[in-house]
């Protein structure tokens, strides 16, 4: 039956052909390309994808940079931050030792002073107990002679 011919008219003529094999023929060939356009596609597809791939490489290397970048500036801020602060704090130091010193000196000068005071105050007070002693001496003395020339002691 698919072998058997048949009478198929185009239109301006017409030819006697096995109608069976004349559809499995036409599948065949339809069957083909529908074959060729899915290769055609997945080529397609595939090149695409494979330039998407690149775009993506490529964009992240630009990201890797980027952020490489932003690492270094970041890095590079820090150090110049820790720079301006160890001066800040060696400035502060500086200036602290400075008024230590001068704290020191004042604080030197006011102990030689009142040690000045104190030794010319037990000084005062060392003289005011020998004159007293001496006058008691020669209270004492008088009492006992009780004579007018024991009346004048000698200092």
């Amino acid at each position: 039956m698919i072998t058997a011919p048949t009478t198929l008219s185009f239109g301006f003529w017409t030819a006697q052909a096995p109608l069976g094999l004349l559809l499995l023929g036409f599948t065949v060939l339809i069957a083909a390309m529908f074959l060729f356009l899915l290769v055609i596609q997945q080529a397609t597809v595939l090149v695409e994808t494979r330039r998407a791939a690149k775009e993506l490489t490529a964009q992240r290397a630009l990201a890797d940079q980027a952020e490489a970048s932003r690492f270094t500036a970041l890095g590079e801020r820090l150090d110049q931050e820790l720079r301006r602060l160890e001066a800040q704090a060696a400035t502060r130091q500086d200036t602290l030792v400075q008024r230590l010193d001068g704290l020191e000196q004042s604080l030197r000068t006011h102990v030689d002073q009142a040690s000045n005071s104190l030794a010319a105050f037990i000084g005062e007070l060392d003289d005011r107990v020998d004159e007293s002693r001496r006058e008691g001496l020669c209270s004492a003395a008088r009492l006992r002679s009780q004579s007018p020339s024991a009346g004048r002691c000698s200092n």
